[in-house]
């Protein structure tokens, strides 16, 4: 009667050492693949990231390259203007200087007659002062000119900041729609790996 006792309970442990063993194996299934799906992950970030530090730098060297020119181009026209503004003062300053000149060789030649040195020196001042109202006007239009030139730098800058936050809104999104696209397709491949 013992015999058949100790028969059963060494039939049942090995029943129960497969009944252990088999969630194991299924933790160990489950475990490989979460590092399957880990790995995934990873190499879809690090090729994220690759492809945002691409898009970064390329950007920035297209931002770049638009500052420096119109840098240039402001640079080059305020030179410009600055160039022409300096010609005109020296060529009214040299006109002026010569009718001073002209007028004092008269003034000492008319000595004598000093109803003509008066006329002839009226004429020289009216002169002078039309050569110093031409500078002055000269330099009122230059300074106009540097505050219209300034106003429109500024109006193109502020252009040109919009533009590039326009750009990198877009760019932003555009980003953004791509990793959740990847994401997506990740999520996707490792559900079907994980089903299938």
């Amino acid at each position: 009667d013992e015999t058949p006792i100790v028969d059963k309970l060494a039939k049942k442990r090995p029943a129960d050492f497969e009944a252990e063993a088999a969630p194991c194996a299924v933790g160990n299934e489950v475990q490989s693949m979460l590092e399957k799906f880990g790995s995934d992950i990873s190499k879809v970030m690090q090729a994220k990231k690759k492809r945002l530090e691409s898009l970064t730098k390329n950007y920035m060297k297209g931002s770049q390259h638009k500052l420096e020119e119109l840098w240039n181009n402001y640079h080059s026209q305020r030179q410009k203007m600055t160039q022409q503004y300096s010609q005109q003062v020296n060529s009214a300053l040299q006109q002026w200087e010569t009718e001073a000149q002209k007028a004092e060789d008269q003034e000492e030649k008319l000595n004598s007659l000093f109803r003509q040195q008066q006329k002839i020196l009226q004429q020289a001042r009216l002169v002078q002062n039309q050569k110093l109202k031409t500078v002055r006007e000269l330099y009122e239009q230059f300074v106009k000119n540097m505050e219209d030139m300034e106003k429109s730098h500024e109006s193109f800058l502020q252009g040109a900041q919009q533009e590039l936050r326009k750009e990198m809104a877009t760019l932003q999104k555009k980003i953004l729609m791509d990793t959740q696209q990847q994401e997506m397709a990740t999520v996707r491949k490792s559900l079907q790996s994980m089903l299938f």
